[in-house]
């Protein structure tokens, strides 16, 4: 994808130079085209990447700063939605997000069969099971391109934005939550790691529709190409809502 920026900073040929460099050797950027008159560059990249993250690149070289145009959000808005809202509208809600329904369906159907098979049914060992699988099986997708995940994670991840690093650590939080509520393993401590992760993880998202922003969601990494909806939100509050019933019960 291409996208062109308004330059800040730049005077002469040599600061050119200097921001076309630093451009150049920020990860995921394929090519930079910078020119001075207008003051612009044209910027390829293999993935969307934040303007935010190049702006910290820019600054360690100078007083440089990029500011995003018009056409860069009508760019934006082609290349990360329109496949999206096709599948959406083309494919039917059911088959754009078939991956994600299957998901949650095996969890439910594993946690449902679990408990019959047992002389009672337990609610809270059932949460226990359920809250277990749905972040091991969603921490696996992210892990398989945790890069990805990471830069798309911080398109509409409130602390994502600020810090990159948040995008990796977050399914290896996922991974321990998951192996802690199957285990039994400090289920206190993982249930209000839960709750305040998953609350903070779904601030981003209802930010993101409300100002109905058209992009991908980063739920199941970046394998399948789920568009942004109230199913992730649904996804997160009911993470929210399993945590909180357990610490109150």
């Amino acid at each position: 994808m291409t996208h062109t920026y308004k330059v800040t900073g730049m005077t002469c040929g040599k600061c050119l130079g200097t921001v076309k460099a630093a451009l150049n050797k920020i990860e995921g950027v394929q090519k930079a085209d910078v020119t001075l008159e207008p003051p612009q560059a044209v910027i390829t990249m293999s993935t969307h990447i934040p303007t935010a993250i190049m702006n910290k690149q820019l600054a360690a070289a100078g007083k440089y700063k990029l500011e995003e145009t018009e056409s860069m959000h009508h760019e934006m808005s082609t290349d990360v939605s329109d496949e999206n809202s096709l599948s959406e509208e083309k494919r039917g809600f059911f088959t754009a997000y078939k991956p994600i329904l299957l998901v949650f369906g095996y969890l439910i159907g594993i946690t449902v069969l679990n408990e019959l098979s047992k002389s009672r049914f337990n609610y809270m060992s059932a949460m226990h099971l359920f809250m277990g699988g749905f972040f091991l099986v969603f921490s696996f997708f992210k892990l398989l391109d945790i890069k990805g995940f990471a830069y798309s994670y911080m398109s509409y991840d409130i602390i994502a934005k600020k810090w990159i690093g948040w995008g990796y650590i977050y399914p290896l939080i996922e991974l321990s939550l998951g192996l802690a509520f199957l285990f039994h393993f400090a289920i206190l401590e993982a249930t209000i790691i839960t709750l305040v992760v998953m609350s903070v993880s779904s601030i981003g998202v209802i930010q993101s529709l409300l100002a109905k922003k058209k992009i991908q969601c980063a739920c199941l990494g970046t394998v399948f190409n789920l568009p942004m909806s109230n199913i992730t939100l649904i996804e997160d509050l009911l993470m929210v809502a399993m945590a909180a019933v357990m610490l109150i019960i």
